[in-house]
This record gives structure tokens, sequence and C-alpha cells, in this order.
């Protein structure tokens, strides 16, 4: 609350009270001064006007998606843009679940998330896809869908797999190894991934709802999985802990976990403005930097002097898509992976190294044979993307071109039989190419969409409908949930980025 001093006027004082007054006192004292104004007007003088019959239509009913207590939260500013009215502080009442999006102002636009200058300053990720917050919309930023319906339609198939295989009921996260409790007994998905895994796979998931414009507000008839998204965030805002990690350090990738929670966290901030989301999304954002190895990226264990490429790019996504939501990001970090990703590429012909120069990607251990590393570019795709996120224009970097090349080399095929199957190198090589834009995109595209299409269950499939089976190389680990939320971000790519650089 503002502090008056005894020589605020009169007339101050009331817009002080009035502004910082709940709805329900503003609401009573706008009636009361309007009934001493009509009490003060003499009806003999007062010129009669005909009355009007208006039909009155009752608003959308918005239902309360759950009951529980959201948690405690301090009373966070939002950092609003400067053409939207200024927001001083917003508490939360006792369920903000239901605040709708006037209480918060319009945070953020509508258009893609790479809506900044070319010099990639604003470069940011996620966002709302254009056809308004929370409503699944699914516009570019020239209003225009991309993607055909088959896609839209293997979108929407994999996000009710995802909503039905989630612990809405309980905690809300995505269970990796047991999230098949949800079947019938008679009709149980396999596919079960590894029980560290379950904040990183949710927040996978969370992306792929956020990725189609879904968050987790508005009536259920405009949101369907509103209360799959809270429910999601409210699970990873549980397991962070003092330090600000996302989840346990138990598993010796624990930094997946925390880095892909706190790209789920900073997307969902920037697209709702809750402030719930604030504090979470900067704690997550401070222990990356924290993480950091001086001068250079990161690993496994925080400044434990090692760095790969893989943890790098998830670390630079999180931080880009913090500073796109103006929340505190480190500068220097930026400098630190941009170092990396320099020095593991082969300035021969762009390949791009996990933890050598110009080597190889990773593979699972002990799966060497099955999945040949020279089936893969992933580090590479990760690189590219890595590059056009700190300012480097695919249009002019040599590096960029020729890792492009090297990844249009390797397009998706769906073979089980020949260790080509690397989901996560066509995540990577999809939010790439799609930047580099031109015929390499188109290349990528149409092997992207044979590849990843063609091989959903489709419907009659029984409880693996709408999914993708976790054959790839990393399918023991993540499971059908980290294959299907892999898979839908794949084919949102169309209507959830806008191109850095203008690229087509």
């Amino acid at each position: 609350m503002r502090q008056h001093n005894l020589e605020t006027g009169f007339d101050e004082r009331i817009r002080g009270l009035v502004r910082n007054a709940p709805w329900w006192m503003t609401s009573l004292v706008i009636h009361a001064v309007a009934a001493v104004i009509l009490a003060a007007i003499p009806f003999s003088t007062a010129r009669a006007e005909p009355m009007v019959a208006l039909e009155a239509t009752a608003p959308d009913a918005i239902e309360p998606i759950d009951d529980e207590e959201p948690p405690a939260v301090d009373k966070l500013p939002i950092e609003e843009p400067t053409d939207v009215a200024d927001v001083q502080e917003i508490t939360p009442t006792e369920d903000t679940d239901d605040i709708s999006d006037e209480t918060f102002g319009d945070v953020g636009d509508a258009s893609g998330p790479f809506s900044g200058p070319s010099d990639g300053t604003a470069i940011g990720l996620g966002g709302p896809a254009g056809g308004g917050r929370g409503k699944g919309g699914r516009r570019t930023q020239r209003g225009s869908v991309r993607g055909s319906r088959k896609e839209q339609i293997a979108v929407d198939w994999g996000l009710k797999w995802l909503a039905d295989h989630q612990d809405v009921g309980s905690d809300g996260k995505w269970d990796a190894d047991d999230f098949m409790k949800h079947d019938p007994p008679e009709d149980k998905c396999d596919g079960s991934g590894g029980q560290l895994y379950d904040v990183g796979l949710t927040g996978l998931s969370l992306l792929a709802f956020l990725g189609a414009g879904y968050t987790d507000r508005g009536s259920k008839r405009e949101n369907k999985y509103a209360k799959n998204v809270r429910k999601g965030l409210r699970y990873l805002m549980q397991s962070q802990a003092e330090d600000g990690v996302f989840g346990t350090r138990a598993t010796h990738s624990f930094m997946y976990n925390h880095a892909i929670a706190t790209l789920a966290m900073c997307e969902a901030f920037w697209m709702t403005g809750n402030p719930r989301y604030k504090k979470p999304a900067q704690e997550g954002l401070n222990f990356l930097a924290m993480a950091r190895n001086p001068y250079m990226a990161w690993r496994y264990e925080p400044r434990g002097g090692e760095n790969d490429t893989s943890v790098t790019a998830w670390c630079v996504m999180a931080l880009k898509s913090g500073k796109f939501a103006n929340l505190e990001v480190d500068p220097s970090a930026f400098d630190g992976a941009r170092q990396w990703i320099d020095k593991m590429t082969d300035p021969n012909f762009g390949q791009v190294g996990y933890n050598f120069p110009g080597g190889s990607s990773s593979r699972p251990e002990g799966k060497q044979d099955r999945f040949p590393a020279e089936k893969s570019q992933s580090m590479t795709a990760a690189g590219i993307l890595t590059r056009i996120f700190l300012g480097e224009d695919p249009r002019k970097s040599e590096m960029i071109k020729k890792g492009a090349k090297l990844c249009l080399g390797l397009t998706p095929t769906w073979n089980p039989d020949d260790g080509s199957i690397d989901m996560y190198y066509w995540y990577y090589a999809t939010l790439a190419l799609y930047q580099v834009g031109g015929k390499s995109w188109k290349t990528w595209n149409e092997a992207m969409k044979t590849a990843i299409v063609d091989n959903q269950h489709a419907q009659g499939s029984g409880t693996r409908e709408g999914s993708w089976d976790p054959i790839g190389c990393w399918g023991d680990d993540g499971g059908r949930i980290y294959s299907t939320a892999t898979m839908v971000m794949c084919l949102e790519i169309y209507y959830r980025y806008d191109r850095v650089f203008g690229a087509r």
C-alpha cells in the first residue's frame, strides 16, 4: 500500500484508495457516489428517455478446475511491456486458478516468440500461438495457419494421449515409469521410462501443451487442458528445492530435468503473466547461472569443470526464454555458451561434437552398436540452434550452412532396424532447420512429416492411440511420454515459432 503524507489532497487520497482497494470495495464506492449524484438531480427537470429492452445473454460459466489450495507465493510485480498499462502489485486471491486474464494485464504479445530484432537480442522460446493465450490458437504472426490438417490432427491426438496419462488426480506429474496405471487392466500401454525423469518429462509435456497455446486458464469450453497445465506446473513448483533446483539430484543427469523444467516455467510465466510462476522461474534461472562453469558452459554437475553440448543447449533455451519473459539472466552465460559451441565445431565440415571438437553425437551407454553415432547429427543440430539463439544469422554463417548440410544428409526415416530413429535429433534439427529456412527446411520438413505423422498410433489402437512408440535411441530412458511429447513439439513448429532472421 502506498504511503500518503498529510499534505496529500483529498482527490489524491480518493484516487489512491480506489487504486489499492479490492474490486468489491471499488464497486461499492462507485455505486455510492453515483447514488449521491442521482439524489441531487431534480426529478422535475430530468428529461425522460425511452426505455430500451435489452436481451441479456449469460456469459459462459467458467468452471473451477480444482478445489486444491494453490501454494503460497510472494507478492510479485509483473514486468509488463512498456505499451501496457502499469500494474503495481497483484495479491493472489484464495484461488488464483480462476483469475481471468484481465487481472494480470496483457503480458507479452500474440506473435511468435522470435519476434525480436535480427541481432537476436530478444529471442525467446515458446509462447502463445497467436490465437490467444489459453485457447489453443495456432496462428502465426501473419495470421495464417501453417501445417496441414493432418499434422494438426496428429498434435491433437498426441496432446489427448498425454492428458489421459497424467497424474492429474494426484500430484499432477507425468509418471515416467508408471503412466500406464491410468489404463484399463485389459489394455495397458507399454513404454515405461526411467523413474528419475518425472520432472524432466513433466516439463516436456507442459511444453507440448504450451506450444499449442494451452495455458492454465480459461473456461473448459475455451481450454480443455487448463487443469492439465495448471497441475503440471504446480507439480514442478512443489518439486523445487530451496536452491532453485527442480527435482532431485539423485540422477547424474539431473541438469536435464532442471533445465527443461525451468524452460517450461519461464514459458508459462511469459504466456500468462501469472506472478505465481515468476519466482520459481527466476530461481530456476539463478541456479543455471550458478551451475555454469566459469567462462564456459554446463554439464552434469554444477561447476564440475566439464561441459557438453547437449546440456548446454537446453540451458541456453531456458535462459533465452527467461530473457524474453523479462526475467533476470546472466549475460555472460551466453558468451560462455558461444565459446563452447565454437570450440566443439569442426571448422571444415561444421559438425559439432558432444564433448570433443568435431566429434560424434552421444549414444546411450551399451547401445552404440544398436544406434550407431554416424546415424545422428543431434549435436550439430543443437549447435546450429544455439548459434541462432545467440544472434548468428543462418543466411551469413558458414558454420550454420555446413551444419545444415550435414543434417540434410540424415533426414528422418522411421526404420526400427537400422538404428537411425533418434527423436532427440529430430527435435533439435526441426527447430534448427526451420530457422535456416529455404530449401533446407523444405527438404527436412517433408521427410519429418512422413516419418512422424505416418507412424503415430492411429484411432482404434486402444490406449496407445495418439502416441509414438519409444523405439529411438533414448526411448528406454524417456519412454512413451518422452517420444510423444517430443514428436508433438516437432509438429508444432509451424505455429509455435517465428523465424528470427526472416528466412523462408
